[in-house]
C-alpha cells in the first residue's frame, strides 16, 4: 500500500505544464477489483503494479490494495504467461504471444472476478498494464476482456542526439535529461520519468548520446556514468543503446589504425564490448554513423560499410547485442554544376551491392526518405534494395525540418505513407526530449512521440485513431476538444507543406544554416545535395532514367514506371522527380507556378484558422496549457505569412509569371518600415532578400529609435500587426503608440534559432481592438539590447468587423 500512496503523492506535485504528457490519468469511472497481486518479483513487474496503482488512483480516486498470492476476492493479477499458466492451469490461457506481447483477459471462478494481465515476458506484463490503463481512460469496460497483442517489430528504439556537455543536437525541448558537463546528471529523476513514458508506448530501447558520437562514451572511467542511467531505465524495461564512433580504436584505444580488417582493431572491439556488457549486462547494442557528414568511416582504408558493421557486430554477438548501422551515407562535397549528381541515389548505390554480406545481428537503419527528413519525399528505395539484410526504419520525431517544435506538424500521416510501401524489422525515432517542462518544447509536439511509439508497436493503426487517442489522454474527453484538435493534427502536415515546399520541392529552408527559417536558394549551388534546381525557365530535379540522374531506376519496375513520366507522376512528388516549366499543368489543371502561389496562401490561412479553432476551446483546457499552445500557434501564423510571402515572391521573380489572383507582391494595409518616418533607424538589406517584405528592414544602432506613419483608412476597430525581428543575442524592447497613447509594449525575449535579421528571427506582434481614426499617427519605438537591434520589417492594419459610430 505504501508504494502506491507514495506514487500518488509524487504525481500530485506536477501542475498542468505538460510534464505528465499522455499519462495524466484524468478522472473517470471504472468498475474494477480492489486488489492487485503479482506473480513474480522483478523490477519491471513491480513497475507494472505500481503504475496500475498510480493510474487507478488518478482516474477513480481509489487505491488498489496490494496482496500476495492468489486472493479469494476480485483481483487484478499480473504475471508472465508462464506464471499465470502455472497458477490457473484450468483456464487454458496459452496464447500465441511473441516478443514483448501481452494478454488481457477477464475470468470468473464462481462469484470471483479476476482481470489477468499476462506477458510473454516481464516487459509484456508492463505493456499490458499500460494498455489496461488506456482502456480505462477511454471509458472502455473491463468486464469481458479477451484480447492479446504482440509488437510488430522487435526493435522499437528512440535515438537521443544528446551531447555529453548537456547540449542536444536538433533538440528543441531544452538541455539533456542525461548529461551535464561531461557527466551523468546528479539527479536522474527525469530519465526515470522518460523511461516510464517510453514504456507506456512499448518502446524498449533508447540511445543516450548523439550519433555524432564522442568516443568518451566507451571510456573505462566513463562507464559508471552510463550505468547510472541504465539503472534509471531498467525498472521500465527500457534498455540502453550507445552511439559509438567508428574511429574509437584509434581515438580512444591508442591504436594507430581503425581499419576494420586489422586483427588488432577487431580485438579492441571485442575487449571493449565485453567490458561494456560486464557493466551493463542488458545493453541492447550500438548505433553507428560512419562515413557520413565528416564522420570517420571504413572508406579511410578502402573498406565497405559491411566490413565496418561486421567487425563491431561480431564483438556484440556473444552478448546478444545488435548493431544499427545508419545508411545515411553520402558525399556532401558533390558538384552542383554536374546535373547527373544526385544525393538521393547515395544510400542505394552504396548499400545495395552489399546486400547479404552483413552479419545477422547488423540492422541497417534507413531514413524514411532518400534525402533527410524533408516535408515530402518518396520512400527510400533502399528498403527494396536490401532483400537479404535486416532493416530498420528511421523516423525523426524531433522536427528538424518541420518547424523545430515551434510549428504544429503532426507527422503520423507522413509516416503512414512510408509504412505503406515497406517492411521493416525495427523502428527508430529521433526523439530528443529535454528538460523543458513539456519535454518537447511544444505541448502539441508530444503527439509525435506518442504516435511513433504506437506505430512502432502496431503500424496498422490509423493516423486518425492515434490523433484521437493522444488528444483524449492528453486533453480530456470533451467532444469539441477531441474533434477540433484531432482535425488540427491531421491537417497540419499538409498545411506545413503548403506554406513551405510543396510538389516535392522539399522544405526550402536554410539548409546551410539552422534548418529553420525560409531561404529558397540555400539548397542550391552548394555541395549538400538537397537541390531543387529552380531557374527562370522551370523548377525541379530531373531524376528520371531517360534524361536525368537515373534515381528512379532504383525502384521496382512498377513504381519506377509511375514516377518516370510527368504524366503519371503524382503531383505531390512531381518536382522531386522532374524538372518542368512553370507553366506545366498538374493533374488538377493548375499550372505549377499557380499551385505554388495558391498553396502558400492556403497554408498560411490554415494556420490562422488553427488560432481561431484553438481559441474556441477556451474553458475545457486548463489555463497554462491553453496559453502555451495559443502563443505558439499565433507565432506559427506569423511565420506562415513570412514563408508565404518569401516563397511566392522568390518564384515570382524567378518565373516572371504573375499570380493570376493578384496577391503576390500586393499587400493592402501593409506599410514597409523603410517607408515610414524614421528617427534613429537605418534602412538595411536583408539576406536572403525574400525573408523580409520588400527585401529590406530597419535597424536601430542608437539607444532608442522610432518609426512612424499616418493611418489614412476609415474609422473603426482595427488590429495592428507589427512584423519585427527577435534575435537571440539580446532582448530589445518595443512600444507602440497611437497618437500620444501607449497601446502595447513587449520584450523581444523569445528563443529563436537566429542571431541575425532574417526569416528565422522574424516575428509578429498582434495588437487587437484598437480604435483608429483617419490621420492617426502610429509610432513604433525600438530600444536595442546587445546584438539585437530592435529591427522592424513592416506594420499591417487589419479591419475588425465592428465599426465605430
Amino acid at each position: 500500500m505504501r508504494t502506491g500512496l507514495l506514487l500518488v503523492a509524487a504525481l500530485s506535485l506536477h501542475a498542468e505544464t505538460g510534464y505528465r504528457a499522455w499519462l495524466r490519468y484524468a478522472k473517470t469511472t471504472a468498475d474494477l477489483p480492489a486488489v492487485v497481486t503479482l506473480l513474480g518479483e522483478s523490477a519491471v513487474i513491480r513497475s507494472a503494479r505500481d503504475e496500475l496503482i498510480r493510474g487507478v488512483r488518478g482516474m477513480t480516486g481509489r487505491t488498489l490494495r496490494i496482496e500476495t498470492g492468489i486472493p479469494s476476492e476480485d483481483a487484478i493479477v499480473l504475471g508472465t504467461l508462464l506464471a499465470l499458466q502455472h497458477a490457473f492451469p484450468e483456464l487454458r490461457i496459452a496464447a500465441g504471444l511473441e516478443g514483448d506481447g501481452y494478454l488481457l483477459r477477464t475470468v470468473r471462478a464462481g462469484a470471483v472476478r479476476r482481470v489477468l494481465i499476462a506477458g510473454q515476458n516481464d516487459r509484456g506484463v508492463l505493456y499490458g498494464s499500460f494498455a489496461l490503463l488506456r482502456k480505462i481512460g477511454f471509458g472502455h469496460p473491463v468486464d469481458e476482456l479477451d484480447e492479446q497483442e504482440s509488437p510488430y517489430a522487435p526493435i522499437r528504439w528512440v535515438n537521443q542526439w544528446d551531447n555529453l556537455d548537456g547540449s542536444i543536437e536538433r533538440g528543441y525541448g531544452g538541455r539533456s535529461i542525461f548529461w551535464e558537463a561531461q557527466h551523468a546528471r546528479s539527479n536522474l529523476s527525469r530519465a526515470t520519468d522518460y523511461g516510464r513514458m517510453l514504456a507506456s508506448l512499448g518502446i524498449n530501447g533508447c540511445s543516450l548520446n548523439n550519433v555524432n558520437a564522442n568516443p568518451r562514451i566507451l571510456a573505462p572511467d566513463f562507464l559508471p556514468e552510463v550505468v547510472r542511467i541504465a539503472d534509471a531505465f531498467r525498472p521500465w524495461g527500457v534498455r540502453v543503446v550507445l552511439a559509438v564512433d567508428f574511429a574509437s580504436p584509434k581515438t580512444l584505444g591508442g591504436l594507430d589504425s581503425f581499419d576494420p580488417l586489422d586483427p588488432r582493431v577487431a580485438a579492441w572491439w571485442e575487449a571493449k564490448t565485453a567490458a561494456v556488457f560486464r557493466a551493463i549486462p542488458d545493453l541492447a547494442g550500438f548505433v553507428m554513423k560512419a562515413d557520413s557528414e565528416g564522420r570517420a568511416g571504413p572508406s579511410a582504408y578502402g573498406r565497405t560499410p559491411a566490413d565496418a558493421a561486421n567487425v563491431v557486430a561480431r564483438a556484440l554477438r556473444p552478448h546478444g547485442g545488435v548493431l544499427l548501422y545508419r545508411a545515411f551515407v553520402y558525399d556532401h562535397h558533390m558538384d552542383w554544376h554536374n546535373p547527373k549528381n544526385d544525393r538521393a541515389r547515395a544510400a542505394y548505390d552504396i548499400f545495395h551491392p552489399l546486400d547479404g554480406r552483413f552479419e545477422d545481428n547488423v540492422v541497417i537503419q534507413i531514413k524514411n526518405g532518400p534525402i533527410d527528413f524533408q516535408v515530402r519525399e518518396p520512400v527510400s528505395p533502399l528498403f527494396g534494395g536490401l532483400a537479404k539484410t535486416r532493416r530498420a526504419l528511421e523516423l525523426q520525431i524531433t522536427q528538424e525540418y518541420m518547424g523545430q517544435a515551434r510549428h504544429l506538424v503532426f507527422l503520423v500521416p507522413q509516416w503512414k505513407e512510408a509504412l505503406g510501401a515497406i517492411q521493416t524489422e525495427g523502428f527508430v525515432g529521433v526523439a530528443n526530449v529535454g528538460l523543458d517542462d513539456n519535454w518537447a518544447g511544444n505541448q502539441l509536439s508530444q503527439a509525435n512521440l506518442y504516435g511513433f511509439g504506437r506505430l512502432a508497436w502496431n503500424p496498422k493503426l490509423s493516423a486518425e485513431q492515434i490523433a484521437e487517442e493522444w488528444t483524449r489522454l492528453t486533453f480530456g474527453q470533451d467532444r469539441e476538444v477531441i474533434a477540433t484538435l484531432s482535425r488540427m493534427l491531421l491537417t497540419s502536415w499538409r498545411t506545413y507543406e503548403n506554406y513551405t515546399g510543396p510538389l516535392g520541392l522539399q522544405t526550402l529552408t536554410d539548409i546551410t544554416g539552422n534548418h529553420y527559417g525560409v531561404n529558397v536558394e540555400a539548397s542550391e549551388d552548394n555541395s549538400w545535395g538537397q537541390w531543387h534546381r529552380a531557374d527562370h525557365e522551370g523548377v525541379g530535379m530531373d531524376r528520371t532514367v531517360a534524361t536525368g540522374t537515373g534515381y528512379v531506376g532504383q525502384y521496382p519496375a512498377g513504381m519506377a514506371a509511375v514516377w518516370e513520366s510527368p504524366v503519371t507522376c503524382p503531383d505531390d512528388l512531381l518536382l522531386f522527380f522532374h524538372h518542368v516549366p512553370y507553366t506545366h499543368r498538374l493533374h488538377s489543371g493548375q499550372t505549377v507556378i499557380q499551385y505554388i502561389y495558391d498553396s502558400h496562401y492556403k497554408g498560411a490561412a490554415a494556420v490562422e484558422q488553427y488560432v481561431r479553432d484553438w481559441k474556441s476551446l477556451v474553458g475545457p483546457i486548463d489555463e497554462q496549457r491553453y496559453q502555451d499552445v495559443l502563443a505558439l500557434l499565433e507565432y506559427q501564423a506569423g511565420q506562415a505569412e513570412v514563408w508565404r510571402d518569401a516563397v511566392t515572391n522568390w518564384f515570382l521573380r524567378a518565373s516572371g509569371v504573375p499570380d493570376e489572383k493578384g496577391r503576390v507582391g500586393h499587400y493592402p494595409g501593409r506599410v514597409e518600415a523603410e517607408s515610414m518616418k524614421l528617427e534613429g533607424y537605418t534602412v538595411m538589406p536583408v539576406t536572403p532578400w525574400e525573408a523580409a517584405s520588400g527585401g529590406q528592414a530597419v535597424e536601430c544602432r542608437e539607444s532608442r529609435c522610432t518609426a512612424s506613419f499616418r493611418y489614412d483608412g476609415p474609422a473603426g476597430w482595427r488590429e495592428i500587426r507589427v512584423q519585427y525581428f527577435d534575435q537571440n543575442n539580446g532582448v530589445a524592447r518595443y512600444r507602440v503608440w497611437v497618437g500620444n497613447q501607449l497601446v502595447d509594449e513587449w520584450a523581444a525575449d523569445d528563443h529563436l534559432p537566429a542571431a541575425r535579421i532574417d526569416g528565422s528571427s522574424s516575428k509578429r506582434r498582434s495588437i487587437s481592438g484598437i480604435a483608429l481614426r483617419p490621420g492617426d499617427e502610429i509610432r513604433i519605438e525600438g530600444i536595442p539590447d546587445g546584438g539585437e537591434r530592435a529591427a522592424l520589417d513592416y506594420a499591417e492594419i487589419l479591419a475588425e468587423p465592428v465599426q465605430l459610430h
